[in-house]
């Protein structure tokens, strides 16, 4: 198991490697670009202020001058030293290979519209995508597992019918929409206003006591991960009942029955390991999916600045370094996650060795 772990592990780099090549040339032969964004701005802008982050103070009267000429363009001075500023005055090859450099030291520079290290974005960002992801992970893991069994063990029954009738039409409201009728019944949009609407915590939130703390905590993230859990709920069910009836079926459940063991025991004993091999197999997808894919919406509608929001704001603004900051942090956190995934297999089931089957 050793080797394959580490044969697992130094996959990771021509992965890593692959994955941002290859985004970094579509995004570099994609029209417009942070050059583009910040002339655009600053066509618009009539402030020193702005300049003197570009260019430096001592040029900032000058470039304001050069600013107002309004429909004449700026001058091409201007714009040699805007993308001095971004690094675009290098060749394409060039730019490539020190953005390569730097990631090897988990440098991944800083933004270029917001004045900070992509890192300290990163980390700012982090606990409100980590929040909503692995709350609404376990939750649906610890409601969706018990069901689908229950709904295996009964199934056809009354109970079997009317949870799937219910999974169905939770599952047909998109989570936004049901995101947004959350805030209008409860969060102050037309009726209650039992939940706050913007953040993880209060501003208040240091003077609080630690259960004071821990309560608030949990008040601001209730509607979002409700949010969140509601339309994952429907897919994990129905794996998890039907993972189960296929294994119900089998000739060594019958055999198990034979020899007088109880239901539970053939149920926990000899059909959970096996059902349950699938189910794992899907937990580093459906982790990332709500980490990133899943919790844009929800950070959207929330106002809650995670790294999903973060992402889909420097992709509109073409602000390169965040942009493949937190793809190269993605990446690599669903490539370890698929690792994580193939040694809980091996502690679900010990039977499976990976090192053989590679060997």
């Amino acid at each position: 198991m050793t080797g394959y772990i580490i044969r697992r592990v130094l996959l990771i780099i021509p992965t890593l490697w692959a994955i941002i090549t290859l985004n970094f040339f579509i995004v570099q032969a994609a029209p417009g670009g942070p050059v583009d964004e910040m002339i655009s701005r600053m066509k618009g802008i009539n402030t020193t202020a702005t300049m003197e982050r570009i260019t430096g103070g001592a040029q900032g009267e000058a470039a304001k001058n050069q600013i107002n000429r309004g429909a004449q363009g700026l001058d091409p001075e201007v714009i040699l030293e805007i993308k001095k500023r971004f690094g675009f005055d290098k060749p394409i090859l060039a730019r490539y290979f020190d953005m390569l450099s730097r990631y090897v030291r988990f440098d991944f520079g800083d933004s270029l519209f917001r004045g900070r290290s992509v890192v300290g974005l990163i980390a700012e960002r982090l606990p409100v995508s980590v929040t909503i992801g692995l709350w609404s992970t376990l939750i649906i893991y610890l409601v969706s597992i018990p069901l689908g069994i229950n709904k295996a063990v009964k199934h056809g029954s009354r109970f079997d019918i009317w949870s799937s009738t219910a999974i169905i039409i939770g599952n047909s409201i998109p989570t936004f929409l049901f995101a947004i009728l959350l805030i209008i019944f409860f969060a102050g949009g037309s009726y209650l206003h039992i939940f706050p609407l913007r953040g993880l915590v209060s501003n208040n939130f240091r003077d609080l006591p630690w259960y004071g703390k821990i309560l608030d905590y949990f008040w601001h993230i209730a509607l979002p991960i409700l949010a969140e859990v509601i339309g994952g709920f429907a897919t994990l069910t129905m794996l998890t009942k039907n993972c189960f009836l296929d294994e119900i079926q089998k000739q060594y459940v019958m055999t198990a029955r034979a020899k007088g063991l109880t239901e539970n025991k053939i149920l926990y004993r000899h059909i959970f390991r096996n059902a349950m091999l699938l189910i794992i197999a899907g937990f580093p997808s459906a982790f990332i999916s709500i980490f990133f894919t899943g919790s844009l919406l929800i950070e959207v509608i929330f106002s809650l600045n995670g790294l999903g929001l973060l992402g889909f704001e420097s992709t509109i603004q073409r602000d390169y370094p965040v942009m493949f900051g937190t793809l190269y942090m993605f990446t690599l956190l669903g490539l370890v996650l698929n690792i994580i995934s193939d040694l809980t297999y091996t502690l679900v089931d010990p039977r499976i060795d990976f090192e053989r089957r590679l060997s």
